[in-house]
């Protein structure tokens, strides 16, 4: 831990636990309920709520890299996320007051635009107050807490929609908002070390920088590039996979859309946890590279098992795989950063222009796999959304090196000096 006892970090801790469990509903907003809601109480058509969510991950995409940055620079990241929680609560909350398509559009770019502070803002005060030798395992832990908050929310909002409606996630976000915000005023101010929590002043090298490294750093450091460039093709596969089963069950049981939704959801959160749990144990010994690899190649077999049969039980059974693949993922994700900014001052800068990577793969994948259900049907889509993630694999295992500092070495062989995997 950066200079808090294991006592004094306690405190901090917990509080980052209720953080990520209550925010884990605020951050996506309505998220997949969005659509659902727009169609079935405002009975806007297909092309109006695809229209609205792109105009919404548009807004993410562009506010990203700005985000990650000024978390790097500021020091009042508590704040910071109080502020990005009010304002997606607002925006989601305003869509009943205000149903016509501008209010609406303006409203969900404002929450997309607001929620990419969490990400970064997360893992920068979980390395700030816990430091580098701990960051791994305090990770899984926040992606552990992450998860079986959305499992939570997910779970409520299918029981209750089924028999309330659709509106009833507004009152569920709204609660989740208010702990949330109670949940990060909890997090002692002084507890998180600023420079530490931007990358720089790492005990662990054996160079220390006082000052960040050059914004250029993020195009310079070829393993960044190659990381990022994995996200991508990680998000294109995987982030139309879950809106076509949802589109596969719906077609089968319309009334039963929301909730089988949810079922999907809770399904892979809960295998979420245990693996989130599993990259925080053992990261460190087994190696960064090697979990992420294999979030990876999961989603070639997920793709294939999905065109095996369209039963409701086994389309909800092979979503469990997207707990394997995702769970893996968003635990590794920004440890992998961190490992490649080390000692730059630009983690969470860096955190940011990777997720943009991330995002624009995301809002391709459901153009992509649109074009062919329509053109080749719905097993087509799975398999070529497979076979990029396939592609993304094959990248990682040529191109992106060992991020892990503390690898095992040959005999006689000296440790990289701080910033050499940055450098590269």
């Amino acid at each position: 831990m950066s200079s808090e006892t294991p006592d004094r970090a306690r405190q901090p801790g917990r509080a980052l636990d209720a953080a990520n469990f209550f925010l884990a509903d605020v951050r996506d907003g309505l998220g997949p309920y969005l659509a659902v809601y727009l169609l079935t109480e405002q009975h806007w058509d297909e092309a109006r709520i695809g229209l609205v969510m792109s105009v919404a991950t548009i807004a993410g995409i562009v506010a990203q890299t700005p985000a990650g940055a000024l978390v790097d620079a500021t020091r009042a990241k508590r704040l910071m996320m109080v502020i990005a929680a009010i304002m997606v609560t607002l925006a989601s909350l305003s869509l009943p007051l205000f149903p016509s398509f501008l209010p609406v559009a303006i409203s969900q770019g404002i929450a997309q635009a607001a929620a990419v502070i969490f990400p970064p803002a997360i893992a920068a005060v979980s390395l700030g107050i816990f430091g580098r030798a701990a960051f791994t395992r305090r990770i899984g832990r926040n992606e552990t807490f992450n998860h079986a908050g959305n499992a939570v929310a997910a779970a409520l909002a299918g029981v209750s929609a089924y028999w309330f409606g659709p509106t009833v996630v507004f009152y569920l976000l709204g609660a989740m908002a208010i702990a949330s915000l109670l949940s990060i005023l909890a997090i002692p101010a002084r507890a998180i070390d600023h420079d530490l929590a931007r990358g720089l002043h790492d005990a662990g090298t054996d160079a220390h920088q006082d000052t960040p490294s050059g914004i250029t750093v993020l195009l310079t450091c070829r393993p960044l590039l190659v990381f990022a460039i994995c996200v991508l093709l990680f998000h294109l596969s995987n982030a139309a996979m879950l809106p076509l089963v949802g589109q596969k069950l719906a077609l089968q049981d319309k009334n039963m859309g929301t909730s089988l939704m949810s079922a999907c959801i809770v399904a892979a959160q809960v295998v979420m946890v245990p693996f989130a749990m599993l990259v925080g144990a053992r990261a460190d010994r087994w190696g960064h590279k090697r979990f992420f690899l294999a979030a990876l190649l999961i989603l070639p077999i997920r793709g294939a098992l999905y065109t095996l049969s369209d039963n409701p039980f086994w389309l909800v059974g092979v979503q469990l795989l997207d707990g394997v693949g995702a769970g893996i993922f968003g635990a590794i994700f920004p440890v992998i950063v961190a490992d490649l900014m080390r000692n730059t001052g630009r983690f969470n800068v860096a955190q940011g222009a990777v997720i943009t990577a991330q995002s624009i793969g995301a809002a391709l994948s459901t153009t992509l796999a649109g074009f062919v259900v329509v053109g080749a049907g719905y097993s087509a889509a799975f398999i070529s959304l497979g076979l990029v993630a396939a592609i993304g694999a094959a990248i990682c295992i040529c191109a992106l090196p060992e991020t892990r500092h503390g690898a095992a070495r040959r005999q006689g062989e000296t440790a990289a000096p701080a910033s050499a995997i940055a450098a590269e």
